[in-house]
């Protein structure tokens, strides 16, 4: 699939199309890791889903310090 890149306000982008992003389960607002490659550019979706659990493990270790800390003793 070709897209083209555009100006967008001060910078450029290129734009995706509306089937691209149904398929994908992409909407605005989500990020994506963009990876240079040999062969130019990749994009791909970041895993929101292990980042809130492992902002739910941190909240979990927070809250429980004191009784993680004695049973690794």
């Amino acid at each position: 699939m070709k897209v083209t890149i555009r100006k967008i306000g001060n910078s450029e982008g290129v734009i995706l199309p509306k089937e691209v992003l149904d398929r994908k389960g992409l909407k605005s607002g989500d990020q994506l890791v963009l990876t240079e490659t040999d062969n130019g550019v990749s994009l791909a979706a970041t895993d929101d889903q292990f980042e809130r659990q492992m902002e739910a493990a941190r909240q979990f270790m927070d809250q429980y310090k004191v009784a993680l800390q004695k049973l690794a003793e």
